[in-house]
């Protein structure tokens, strides 16, 4: 993130202005330099005010308060150049508008599309969000009173307000720095204990510009015997406090950049309020030289002394940073254009894989002669006579679709499948059809359909044995496979057939590869069964690798559950799923058996599925959830490790995270040190503060009043 002007109006010492960041000829300076003053100081508060984003506006308080003229609204905008929080790919836009409200009651909002407007007419307005923040809008600044914080920095990311400490000194005399040695020490653990590259990388550059700054040989910093404590002891107290702002800077730098692989490479923000404060005159060159090594890409704003002011060599002055050109916007993807009169749309809602209704729909109309053509989610092509819709699943995106479908198209909408009626079938003359597998041309040699439905069985969260009744065939190979070798099998529960044995005979002698997609009981496997099982071709959906599917929704009968598993003899490097679905009728104890229970098969692991009633379905029934003591199965859960797939498991939690702060009122750190030890460490305190109820999730995102 670049500035390139800030506007304001409202202010306690600064007349409505703009404070702009671009040379003459409209290039962007890498250093902009203010007489110090406390108009000066005012607009480097202003400019961290307009980039914080309101939640952190908000914590400052008062602090925020006093750049506001009293009984007046303070209103800041920003014009910026966002940079893509990915590394090497362009944001677009790149240009964006942002900033704040201060009103006189002292609530803070983001700013509106009808506040200011003193940017560019066409420049798109941005909300600063809390958790997806860190990079693109990435700053910092410092005034000339910080003090490095006395205890053991903590580099976990719990605190949601983190953020905050990396401007905070702007505003707070005697705030809180990173504590210099601590970070070191991080940062040599990060790369000769664990071996990071990009800690390595840090430390290197870190011993290279400080070296060069204070003329000594460091590059035992980046070593293996480093000593980060003897290293910062040996230091001059003028060099510690020269050397703090950017170590700090340094520390929040490497926090933003978690993938990359030079992480001080970053664009961003620094503000400096008298640096020539904590550095000495003789040496203030040098200490610029270092900063403008050390960060190459970061901007700098920054208010001197007079004295100060005239030690600034003019190479300095007169750096530059490249902005991404102007362009407009991307290419839309294009629409669909209008159909020929008489077609018949087929629109997949939601489903993952394709829609076997839909191809039946496609085969009845085109042996009657007339087009149909495939629409995928929203897609809403127009010029068609007829629509019809199927959505798999009830959730709210799969509604909002299905009421843009019902805007646009009325009463040509005919719109089924579980998601929009559970009572809802197709035509029996339509079902009897084989599906069109041309309708996706993406299946390849993929078939796919069912081959018997119905279930004997009456789980009460399950629709099937209502919608389809006892187990009954309902096609033949030939039809399902019209020439195919690959077969995904929709079935409810193939092996209650009672020609279940015929059917995995056939599988194995026409030699197919086949997905059992809807899983397989394993209540109901015997001998002969699992030998059947052994010699087919079991698959993932796309036929990539091998793999087979079991479903476990309850803890009961494991001890027979194993006896039929061994029958497989499966191995360790054996792919078999499990899907647990919970949420609905177990309790913590009963999941953490079925977790542990499968953890002991070889070749096992879990897949977990959330319960989300239908319209009309059964509502979770499990009062008293976590029991007397859920803390030790707690810390046993998150003991239990499968070799694959652990990013499933996250999502169970994540569920368990919420609702154990719901039910008791606290958070469980072996749940909150599980779920963030390895992916996505930075947004842990973003998730606490949700969780707590300390900032809504709307305002974590960046919306929200």
């Amino acid at each position: 993130m670049y500035l390139l002007d800030l506007f304001y109006d409202g202010a306690a010492r600064n007349a409505p202005g703009v404070l702009s960041f671009r040379d003459s000829e409209g290039r962007l300076r890498k250093w902009t330099f203010m007489s110090a003053s406390d108009e000066a100081t005012e607009r480097l508060r202003l400019a961290a005010l307009a980039c914080a984003g309101k939640v952190f506006v908000r914590r400052l308080g008062p602090a925020a308060g006093c750049c506001r003229a009293p009984g007046a609204a303070l209103r800041l905008e920003v014009l910026a150049v966002l940079h893509n929080p990915r590394d090497g790919v362009e944001s677009f836009p790149p240009r964006v508008r942002a900033g704040a409200v201060l009103a006189p009651s002292g609530e803070v909002r983001a700013l509106r599309a009808g506040d200011g407007r003193r940017a560019p007419p066409g420049v798109r307005l941005r909300s600063v969000a809390v958790s997806t923040g860190n990079k693109p809008w990435f700053f910092v600044g410092y005034g000339p009173f910080h003090v490095p914080r006395k205890a053991a920095d903590r580099f976990d990311f719990a605190d949601p307000f983190f953020r905050l400490t990396r401007f905070q000194s702007l505003f707070r005399r005697g705030a809180a720095v990173t504590n210099p040695v601590a970070f070191l020490a991080f940062l040599h653990h990060k790369a000769w204990g664990l071996g990071r590259y990009p800690a390595q990388q840090a430390l290197e550059r870190l011993a290279r510009c400080v070296g060069a700054f204070l003329g000594t040989d460091t590059s035992g910093w980046n070593g293996v015997d480093f000593d980060p404590t003897r290293a910062w002891e040996a230091l001059a107290p003028w060099e510690r406090r020269a050397l703090t702002p950017l170590l700090d800077a340094a520390r929040h730098a490497f926090d933003a950049s978690p993938f990359q692989p030079q992480p001080f490479d970053l664009p961003g923000l620094v503000l400096l309020d008298r640096p020539d404060r904590c550095v000495p005159l003789t040496a203030l060159p040098r200490w610029l030289a270092l900063a403008d090594a050390l960060f190459p890409q970061l901007q700098v704003a920054a208010s001197l002394g007079s004295q100060a002011r005239a030690r600034v060599p003019g190479a300095t002055e007169g750096r530059t940073l490249p902005l991404p050109p102007e362009r407009g916007r991307p290419e839309r993807k294009p629409q669909r254009p209008s159909v020929p009169a008489g077609t018949v749309l087929l629109v997949d809602v939601d489903g993952t894989l394709p829609n076997l209704a839909l191809m039946k729909l496609s085969r009845h109309f085109k042996e009657q002669g007339r087009p149909a053509v495939l629409a995928r989610k929203d897609e809403r092509p127009a010029g068609v006579e007829v629509v019809f819709a199927s959505a798999v699943f009830s959730a709210p995106t799969s509604q909002r679709r299905l009421a843009a479908l019902r805007e646009r198209y009325g009463n040509a909408l005919v719109a089924g499948g579980t998601g929009a009626d559970v009572s809802g079938r197709l035509a029996p003359e339509v079902e009897a059809l084989p599906a069109d597998f041309g309708l996706y041309p993406e299946l390849g040699d993929r078939a796919l359909g069912f081959l018997t439905r119905g279930c004997p069985y009456h789980c009460p969260f399950c629709l099937v044995p209502q919608k389809e009744g006892p187990p009954r065939q309902v096609s033949d190979f030939d039809s399902l496979l019209q020439g195919r070798t690959q077969l995904i099998l929709l079935d409810d529960n193939l092996l209650a057939h009672p020609r279940a044995d015929e059917f995995l005979e056939e599988l194995v002698r026409r030699e197919l590869q086949v997905n059992f997609n809807q899983t397989l009981d394993l209540r109901l496997v015997n001998p002969e069964r699992a030998a059947f099982l052994r010699r087919l071709r079991c698959s993932n959906t796309r036929f990539t690798r091998p793999a087979i599917h079991f479903s476990l929704n309850h803890a009961e009968g494991l001890d027979d559950l194993r006896q039929r598993y061994e029958l497989f003899g499966f191995r360790s490097r054996d792919n078999v799923e499990f899907v647990c679905m919970y949420g609905y009728d177990t309790t913590l104890e009963q999941d953490v058996a079925r977790f542990r229970f499968l953890r002991s098969l070889p070749g096992a692991y879990v897949f977990v599925q959330e319960y989300r009633p239908l319209p009309g379905g059964p509502v979770p029934r499990v009062p008293g959830f976590f029991g007397p003591d859920p803390d030790p199965l707690l810390r046993e859960l998150v003991s239990i490790c499968f070799a694959q797939n652990m990013k499933s498991m996250e999502k169970y939690y994540r569920w368990l995270s919420r609702k154990y702060a719901e039910t008791y009122g606290r958070l469980n750190h072996d749940l909150m040190e599980t779920i963030f030890r390895y992916n996505h460490r930075w947004k842990k305190g973003v998730y606490v503060a949700t969780l707590a109820g300390t900032i809504p999730k709307a305002e974590a995102l960046g919306g929200g009043p």
